[in-house]
């Protein structure tokens, strides 16, 4: 047998054993597709990859293979997850609004292969996940204009969902009315309460009267059923088209960096260990006693995590009593957060560990 004939019979002999690895890597695989589906968490975790693609090339020896080698991790990796996509694919994605709402598009975005369950308000989106009529919702929390969602914020601290993923969706607000309707022509602008706020200035100066509705698109949906000439509507140009309305003014949003915070709920916690950049949330009711509340401050402080925010929400149960919900900067999954918790429980009346989630970037529709 010449050297040809060696190298061949080498080649075949790795490509078997290859052939069982790929098959036993794919059976893993297999295992986070039902991991990430049950816990609403995206298939593409860039920093996951580029920390094993550091970690493997290290030990090819070779400059010019280890080339090679990052390039062949790359394709395994990309046949991963386009595995993880077609298993995950048909998970249904409950939100609220209809078609063209800003939920809408966070959900394709976040989901571009799931199918997307309109649900008449926050709750029943909430409830079809609980009921597991859904695999997850995708539910606003926060815009960086009007501030919190209470109603999901109360959703989330009384219910048994988690947070497992953040979307930052940039947003822009339009004015849309009939065809063939000018502006001097409206008198009444209906939309979501919070898009109301978000474009209070636009409406302030034109003198507009407002009527608030479910959400964006349900108000867009409204105005093009009245016919009336003289209402118009706040939401997004996707909703003007599908409900044949122009868009008569674009970006009406006061602050042109409008942002909305969307989280991804499911029924399971992601419990995979955490990353220093992660960020992770909290909600908790203390102890009535004088110090309490400074106390739990003073406990997460002490371990070295950073508070990005602090809310107080009233507690349903009990007249003048409040709640409270953090988000915090650091890895929560480690001894130091066993510990922190730990010590919290001690002056919270009510503590659970929403969930936490790796921060990514900002979308824009």
């Amino acid at each position: 047998m010449n050297e040809l004939d060696l190298a061949r019979r080498t080649i075949s002999e790795v490509d078997l054993e290859m052939a069982a690895l790929f098959s036993r890597r794919m059976e893993a695989v297999k295992r986070i597709a039902a991991y990430k589906k049950e816990r609403g968490l995206p298939v593409y975790d860039p920093a996951r990859e580029d920390e094993l693609i550091r970690k493997n090339a290290a030990g090819i020896a070779d400059p010019l293979l280890r080339e090679y080698y990052v390039r062949f991790l790359r394709d395994v990796m990309a046949t991963s997850r386009a595995f993880q996509t077609r298993l995950i694919s048909g998970a249904r994605i409950a939100y609220s609004g209809i078609p063209g709402a800003f939920a809408a598009e966070a959900v394709t975005k976040l989901f571009p292969d799931g199918e997307p369950v309109p649900c008449p308000d926050f709750a029943s989106a909430y409830r079809a996940v609980t009921e597991g009529d859904c695999d997850c919702a995708v539910l606003p929390i926060e815009n960086s204009t009007a501030g919190e969602v209470g109603a999901v914020c109360d959703l989330i601290f009384s219910g048994p969902l988690y947070i497992n993923n953040i979307l930052d969706l940039a947003v822009v607000q339009n004015l849309l009315a009939l065809p063939g309707a000018a502006i001097g022509e409206i008198r009444t602008v209906v939309s979501h309460p919070q898009a109301l706020a978000q474009c209070a200035p636009y409406i302030r100066e034109h003198g507009f009267e407002t009527r608030e509705y479910g959400n964006t698109a349900e108000a867009a949906r409204y105005v093009a059923k009245t016919g009336d000439p003289s209402l118009a509507a706040i939401g997004t140009a996707e909703a003007a088209k599908l409900c044949g309305l122009n868009v008569l003014a674009a970006k009406i949003n006061e602050v042109g960096q409008n942002t909305t915070r969307f989280a991804v709920l499911s029924r399971a916690e992601n419990d995979a260990p955490g990353r220093e950049d992660d960020n992770f949330f909290l909600v908790f009711s203390v102890k009535n006693q004088a110090g309490s509340l400074a106390e739990a401050i003073r406990i997460i402080g002490n371990h070295g995590y950073n508070m990005r925010s602090l809310h107080s929400r009233p507690l349903k149960t009990l007249l003048w009593n409040y709640y409270f919900y953090v988000e915090g900067e650091g890895n929560i999954r480690c001894n130091n957060g066993r510990d922190m918790m730990e010590q919290l429980s001690g002056v919270c009346d009510k503590l659970k560990l929403v969930g936490s989630y790796s921060p990514g970037k900002a979308a824009a529709i």
